[in-house]
């Protein structure tokens, strides 16, 4: 099943030119999609026409469409869907509009008639999730940059969206919160079936987990596809060689060296034993090498 289409969907905020040009993709029903490229590329604007928020929200032109779960965007309210679409934006604090954590969470929960002891365990389990049990209580303003992103996401999955859309959710974490996030995101994602959607420009956190890697540049999509074949493609094209992962660069040039395909790396973990498998085959073959 299809979670999301873009039909030759093309727009521009009133009095610009096209953001977004003739978008064709497709993310399948429970795959993770991570989507990168340069600043102005569009990403965001593409994140805001999965949720409704364009054109609903900001207004200007549109061709094509956005469907999500088979129905035209441009045909339902933003709070409507809503209801299957949880974002956290790159500017998450913008989304922050309660006092306490607790609060937070609720309040979307309220607005959609969920009675109170439902509210209750789905802010336990919610907060439990980001790693920040035992923050009910707490103000919103004393939170760290890191502990309100993970309140944005938690008051996301509270609702129990089908689908996740998140513009560089990592953005305020160091590097071990940032593995702890898309190692949650991944978790949802094959346990409960979540279509996640993740703009991310540094794709070394991410790729353990990508099914669809799409890059952008222009308001168009340059590539997209699985994680191997698009890799390989920007690595040769060069344009986009800065978006491919250290490990992924090496295994390319030793793929060419060699004139043969090497094993997918999703880890440098894998990428190491991987090498040195090929450097004891070396010394096997060529004693002199060692």
């Amino acid at each position: 099943m299809t979670a999301i289409e873009f039909k030759r969907f093309s727009f521009a905020y009133r009095g610009k030119g096209n953001v977004l040009q003739d978008i064709e993709l497709t993310v399948p029903q429970g795959n993770f999609t991570v989507i990168s490229g340069p600043c102005g590329a569009g990403k965001t604007t593409l994140c805001m026409a999965i949720n409704g928020l364009v054109p609903h929200y900001f207004g200007g032109s549109v061709a094509g469409e956005v469907q999500v779960a088979g129905c035209n965007t441009l045909k339902r309210k933003v709070s409507d869907l809503a209801l299957q679409v949880g974002s956290v934006m790159e500017d998450y604090e913008s989304q922050l509009v309660a006092m306490t954590a607790a609060d937070e969470i609720a309040f979307g929960l309220e607005n959609r008639g969920i009675a109170k002891p439902e509210i209750k365990i789905r802010t336990e389990q919610a907060l439990s999730l980001v790693g920040l049990s035992g923050k009910e209580s707490s103000e919103v303003g004393s939170l760290s940059g890191g502990q309100k992103q993970r309140l944005a996401i938690a008051a996301v999955l509270a609702t129990e969206a089908d689908i996740l859309v998140l513009d560089e959710p990592a953005s305020a974490l160091d590097p071990e919160g940032a593995e702890e996030l898309y190692a949650l995101l991944h978790s949802l994602n094959r346990e409960k079936g979540l279509t996640i959607v993740v703009v991310e420009h540094d794709l070394s956190r991410v790729l353990p987990y990508i099914d669809q890697l799409v890059i952008m540049d222009g308001g168009c999509i340059v590539k997209a596809g699985g994680l191997e074949e698009t890799l390989s493609q920007i690595y040769s094209d060069g344009k986009f060689i800065n978006y491919v992962p250290a490990i992924y660069q090496l295994k390319f040039s030793h793929e060419k060296m060699l004139a043969s395909r090497l094993p997918d790396w999703r880890t440098e973990r894998e990428a190491l034993a991987d090498l040195s498998r090929l450097l004891v085959l070396k010394q096997l073959e060529d004693p002199k090498s060692a």
